[in-house]
């Protein structure tokens, strides 16, 4: 979760054996009923068929797009019947083929393509799982449907039988061919329900329409999320995501849209991708809104330079050429691949780009992608992560996605803030398509404060940040840019990324060394500039301790208690510690973990006094919480530590007080770190450097000095 505080009337009270229905669910089903679903059904009725999610969806959308129990259930039966009476498996080929000839037409859900014969002049359809070909379809179905020409689309058909004695034509008939998505929808009726979510509950509705548990996400990893969206709602969106395995980098291009094409980076040729010279025939950046690579990454892969040379133009120019032709396209292109090494390591030896083919690292391909997605910072995809909440049908949303392709919202932050001078045009333009991408995501109206603004550009800037900061590691004659913006004050605002608050050595250290000399800079947004009050260190024991605020972001690594607290509380006899929710075991687990460390630190012989001021828990879990604290307390004694709790309702500010003179101001208290897996293997679970942790500032105040 990411705060640790209940919130009253969370959840509604459901029928038992089903998930009960929150304050949020109830609200989406009021403003946007016949439109969503419970996202945990698609799981429900899937059983055995290999079919994307938005098939699945499409059937639900019709059938348990409801809130009422019985209807869903109803549709779900539904569903299921469909599915097993409709549904092709390719093992149980034979058996529809004869259902077709005994019955004369029967009714299927397959996944059909369309080729042109040019020497009969014919279009024919191929069905996937049912393995036929050569059926004959209708110019019009295919004008229709183009995309049936390229990659093919699932479909609800009649498929007919008649047998002839003339061996050249096939016995399957085409009787009708209707593609699984919707063909209109209320845009202006999406738009007047919007109002009625404040900015966090749409932002939990579209994570939940993404088919995650909102909860288990902060804002950030919200965020990072939603940019894989910005393909399919920007045009011409270039997009590159490089991370761990199993995070869900090509979930979203495979299963979310219809309008959506996932390959394997291996299987991707020039007329497939672009143009046939030698038919005319345009490939998948015609007909398709996203065109998305999976396994793109791969040092040793073998590459085509003219198809390299043709994507940067088309990324480029959002062009390419059929023989003397230029034809244009607004097809998005995603690039996602796995990483074997982590941040530091890259940072030190090369650079985030290392993984791609050696064909791809080449800074003018590199410098028409328009963000960079951390995927080291996306958790790995665990089952309790998936919503059983309500979120949009698929097909739905991504209609909706569709049509706002045709808006831009790229300007909307002028009249708050300018971007820095040195920020050249290719920048600027990627920062902003994914500004004007995540506008109309979350706020498709146009409606946004100005602090709301402010956090997407600033998430803007940031992900072509990280790409333009990697670019000049390989190329090092491109001058450096100072990423930033100035708000109508003339106030500067610099912009970091994440992975360079954490590791600055790394960061800065191989551009230095590339030219030959090691920068210092202190301009206000400067990297050097922003790393000082963003990631502190365990201070030398000559030096002074530093007083004032630090900031910490979302998912940022290489954070202890070692060295964000210890050295204030080292040499203290007395210790405060204002924390009113030390109440789950993760958070007993956090006090334990400072205990310890203080522990640790003193003289075997010397003994510390501690004392917690917190909230009693008053539900269920009560008993569990006072039987927590018992232990925590018998366990600090054999440590020499005098561990007391006092309870005080009133309290709600987090900090922590030594009786030296230092006071520590904690803006989430002690429970500052994500959840991990759960795995006892977890190294976090050891070191809590190698966690992550939410967003959550710390003041540091020395009363002593402040009385003198």
């Amino acid at each position: 979760m990411t705060d640790t505080e209940s919130r009253p009337g969370e959840e509604r009270n459901a029928e038992p054996g089903t998930p009960q229905q929150s304050d949020l669910d109830y609200k989406i089903n009021l403003l946007f009923g016949g439109s969503v679903v419970r996202k945990d059904l698609v799981k429900a009725v899937k059983g055995n068929a290999i079919v994307p999610s938005y098939v699945l969806e499409y059937l639900l959308g019709q059938y348990a797009a409801s809130d009422d129990e019985a209807t869903i259930q109803a549709g779900i039966d539904a569903v299921r019947k469909i599915l097993a009476d409709h549904y092709v498996h390719r093992n149980e080929s034979e058996l529809v083929k004869s259902t077709i000839r005994e019955k004369g037409r029967h009714r299927i859900i397959d996944k059909v393509s369309v080729t042109l014969n040019d020497k009969q002049d014919v279009y024919q359809a191929s069905f996937a799982n049912l393995g036929i070909n050569g059926v004959i379809v209708e110019p019009a179905t295919v004008k229709a449907n183009p995309k049936l020409l390229v990659g093919g689309v699932w479909c609800i058909c009649d498929i007919e039988y008649f047998h002839s004695d003339d061996t050249r034509v096939v016995p399957w008939i085409l009787g009708s061919l209707k593609p699984i998505q919707m063909s209109s929808f209320d845009y202006e009726g999406y738009l007047a329900s919007r109002k009625g979510f404040n900015t966090e509950e749409w932002i939990d509705l579209l994570i939940q329409s993404i088919g995650f548990n909102p909860e288990l996400f902060g804002r950030r990893a919200k965020l990072l999320q939603l940019v894989r969206l910005i393909p399919f709602v920007e045009r011409n969106y270039n997009l590159v995501e490089l991370g761990p395995k199993g995070t869900g980098k090509s979930h979203i291009y495979s299963e979310f849209s219809p309008h959506g094409m996932l390959i394997s980076g291996g299987e991707v040729t020039v007329p497939k991708l672009f143009v046939n010279n030698a038919n005319g025939r345009i490939g998948l950046v015609g007909y398709w809104d996203v065109v998305a690579f999976d396994e793109f990454a791969g040092k040793k892969k073998r590459t085509d330079k003219a198809l390299v040379d043709i994507m940067k133009n088309y990324m480029a120019n959002k062009s390419f050429s059929r023989g003397v032709e230029t034809l244009g396209a607004e097809a998005s292109m995603v690039f996602v691949g796995n990483t074997s090494h982590n941040v530091p390591y890259m940072l030190k030896h090369s650079d985030l780009f290392d993984e791609l083919p050696e064909a791809y690292h080449d800074s003018a391909y590199l410098d028409r992608l328009h963000f960079y997605i951390p995927g080291w910072e996306v958790d790995t995809i665990r089952s309790e992560m998936f919503s059983s909440g309500y979120g949009f049908v698929v097909d739905y949303i991504a209609e909706v996605l569709r049509s706002m392709r045709n808006t831009d919202y790229s300007d909307r932050y002028q009249q708050h803030f300018t971007l820095g001078s040195d920020i050249s045009t290719r920048d600027r333009d990627g920062i902003h398509k994914t500004f004007s991408g995540l506008m109309k995501l979350i706020f498709p109206g146009g409606e946004a404060t100005q602090e709301e603004i402010e956090e997407l550009l600033r998430f803007a800037v940031e992900g072509r940040k990280r790409v333009k900061d990697q670019i000049l590691r390989i190329d090092t004659t491109m001058a450096a840019v100072n990423f930033g913006y100035s708000d109508k004050t003339g106030t500067w605002r610099g912009v970091t990324t994440l992975e360079e608050d954490e590791y600055p050595d790394y960061y800065q250290a191989r551009r230095a060394e590339a030219e030959g000399e090691v920068e210092s800079s202190t301009e206000p947004g400067s990297a050097q500039a922003e790393v000082a009050v963003a990631a502190p260190v365990a201070p030398e024991a000559a030096a002074p301790l530093f007083e004032g605020h630090r900031e910490f972001q979302e998912n940022q690594r290489g954070v202890s208690y070692e060295t964000l607290l210890m050295p204030y509380l080292r040499d203290a006899t007395n210790i405060t510690i204002i924390d009113p929710y030390i109440r789950l075991p993760h958070q007993g687990r956090n006090l334990a973990d400072l205990l310890a460390l203080l522990a640790a630190a003193k003289d075997p012989a010397d003994e510390i006094a501690v004392t917690l001021v917190t909230k009693e828990d008053r539900g269920e879990y009560a008993q569990q919480h006072l039987f927590m604290l018992k232990d925590i307390q018998d366990s600090a004694a054999t440590v020499g530590i005098q561990f007391t709790v006092t309870w005080d309702e009133t309290i709600h500010d987090r900090s922590i007080r030594t009786d030296h003179g230092w006071k520590l101001l904690l803006g989430r208290g002690l429970d500052i770190f994500q959840k991990g897996s759960g795995s006892q293997f977890d190294l976090g679970s050891r070191r809590q450097e190698f966690r992550q942790v939410f967003a959550f500032g710390i003041t540091y105040i020395n009363e002593q000095e402040g009385a003198r």
